[in-house]
């Protein structure tokens, strides 16, 4: 069984479509949505997803999130001696999911599709398909979020010739892809985005917004009170809306005012963050080639699309609703399942024919004539434009620029600035020519990109015959054979607790934090309800511990007011 799954910044998602249709799996929990956090200890011992957010209210130093936003970067981050890079930290969210959905479904899970921004690169494709490499399984298809998203609302049943537009804001990333249906074909006409947009700016905004109302400075809190104030501000994020404006008692242990902050107020402080919405969508309509009365359909995904003005932006752009029908959360999960289903020829799947488009230019180095001064290095010659249907082959034709020239090297860039210097390296390829005057000898350079946004390079020389190939591979967090192998050897040596000792443990944590930020009479009934709990797991019966745990858990989720833990 092919299982699909919405890696994201903040939460994932998997699915599997079975009996004709998508059905979500959830968690050790009960849950759909696994938070995309892991904590490590001391001992080696690490903690995935809900256990892990838990922790990181106690050890806010051990533990990670948001690493998606560095997939295919050099970073990396350090825990108790030990590094660790996004793609390993990724790879035991997928391990987690996978672990999750086999106990779930019965069935052992070799392959998964995998579900990225529209806007990731040709590196952030690579590094996410080695997460899942690391994790033991088999992953040939990656798929754009909008494109998920547009699956699992059915738009290729639709009229013949409907455009659509899917605006994805998730916890980290944004993305926006122009889409339309015609004979059969689901076809992207234009991409775009931000990487480094999502409901993490928004949520720190807020923080922003309350520390100064508050009149706290930052510089008075410890990472322990920093952790704190994030996870309460996530969920006042939530509460804020048009008709009463939010009010945050004091609930840090440093002197602070009562601080009222409406949603107007809220909005001016996100102007710029939605600026930075509204830029993509305008540059995305243009490539397409379309007004904004020529969209038929707008979906929102992605939980940051939640927030009140975002839909209200939006609907003021296009004179229309958005749609919300399935929880913005999950959309991309089902999405991701269904093309599962159409990878696996299920029988109750139609074929749908899906393209999509290059989101970035891809191009190479030529020498700037009118640098007189060597400030501004090489221009950029595209060779596939960005919003290019892939997958896509293009040529062009370069000269040599010096006499008795043997070589031409030819650097492999991308993005949309006219200077080298200001877009990506990906790579370069080397050829020999004859020696000749300048301009006389010929290179020919081919690039040819797939859905998978993988990119190969051709150099020929026609004078000689000569040809070279490369696949774009040396991309700075990129993993070579020993270098997998290295990580899976260090991964293997981690102590993932069993799914039954998790829940436990994340209830002990749970009960610890709490403790943490109470006082007296609920202090001690914290202390004698944790007790008492510890001492049944110490008779170590299972059925007992399953109904203690459960009331266990009902009793904290009446300390937990303010939301941490949700």
């Amino acid at each position: 069984m092919i299982l699909g799954i919405d890696l994201g910044t903040t939460n994932s998602v998997c699915a599997v479509f079975k009996d004709g249709k998508s059905q979500l799996i959830p968690n050790r929990f009960g849950d759909y949505m696994t938070p995309s956090v892991v904590s490590f200890e001391k001992d080696g011992k690490i903690h995935i997803g809900q256990s892990a957010k838990t922790r990181a209210a106690l050890y806010p130093k051990e533990t990670v999130k948001a690493f998606k936003r560095y997939m295919g970067s050099d970073k990396t981050y350090k825990f108790h001696g030990q590094l660790y890079t996004p793609v390993e930290l990724s790879s035991l969210i997928i391990k987690h999911l996978v672990e999750d959905a086999e106990n779930f479904l019965g069935e052992k899970i070799t392959e998964v599709i995998i579900s990225v921004p529209a806007y990731f690169n040709n590196i952030q494709r690579s590094a996410t398909k080695q997460a899942a490499e690391l994790a033991g399984l088999k992953v040939d298809k990656l798929i754009n979020e909008p494109t998920a998203a547009a699956i699992a609302y059915g738009l290729q049943d639709k009229p013949e010739y409907t455009d659509f537009m899917i605006v994805d804001l998730g916890g980290g990333t944004f993305d926006v892809s122009i889409m339309e249906y015609f004979d059969g074909v689901l076809e992207v006409k234009a991409s775009g985005g931000d990487n480094f947009l999502g409901g993490e700016d928004f949520t720190n905004t807020l923080i922003e917004l309350y520390l100064t109302k508050a009149r706290i400075r930052s510089k008075q809190l410890n990472q322990k009170a920093k952790q704190k104030l994030y996870y309460s501000i996530e969920q006042y994020k939530r509460e804020i809306s048009t008709n009463r404006p939010l009010v945050i008692e004091p609930f840090l242990e440093v002197k602070a005012d009562k601080v009222e902050i409406t949603f107007d107020e809220y909005k001016q402080a996100c102007e710029k963050l939605l600026q930075k919405i509204s830029k993509p969508i305008e540059r995305c309509l243009r490539d397409s080639g379309l007004e904004p009365a020529e969209i038929d359909e707008i979906i929102l995904v992605g939980g940051a699309s939640r927030m009140g003005f975002i839909k209200t932006m939006v609907t003021r752009m296009f004179k229309k609703i958005p749609r919300t029908d399935i929880d913005p959360d999950l959309t991309i999960a089902v999405g991701a399942a269904i093309q599962a289903g159409l990878k696996a020829k299920d029988k109750d799947l139609g074929d749908i024919v899906l393209t999509d488009v290059s989101p970035y230019t891809l191009g190479t180095g030529v020498v700037n004539d009118n640098d007189v001064y060597n400030s501004q290095g090489l221009l950029f010659d595209p060779i596939i434009e960005r919003n290019t249907t892939v997958p896509a082959s293009r040529v062009k034709t370069y000269i040599t620029v010096r006499n008795n020239q043997k070589q031409v090297q030819m650097e492999i860039y991308q993005g949309e600035s006219r200077l080298v210097k200001n877009n990506i390296k990906l790579g370069e390829i080397t050829v020999n020519v004859p020696k000749a005057k300048a301009g006389q000898e010929m290179v020919e350079l081919r690039f040819s990109y797939d859905i998978n946004g993988l990119l190969d390079v051709d150099a020929h020389v026609p004078s000689t015959g000569e040809a070279k190939q490369i696949t774009i591979n040396n991309a700075p967090g990129e993993l070579s054979e020993a270098e997998i192998q290295a990580s899976k050897d260090k991964l293997a040596k981690l102590k993932v607790h069993p799914r039954e000792d998790e829940k436990i443990a994340e209830l002990i944590m749970r009960a610890e934090s709490i403790y943490e930020n109470s006082l007296e009479q609920d202090r001690a009934a914290i202390t004698n309800a944790l007790s008492q709990f510890e001492a049944v797991l110490e008779r170590q019966d299972p059925k007992e511990i399953e109904r203690v745990a459960k009331d266990f858990n009902d009793f904290l989720a009446d300390f937990e007011t303010n939301g941490w833990f949700d």
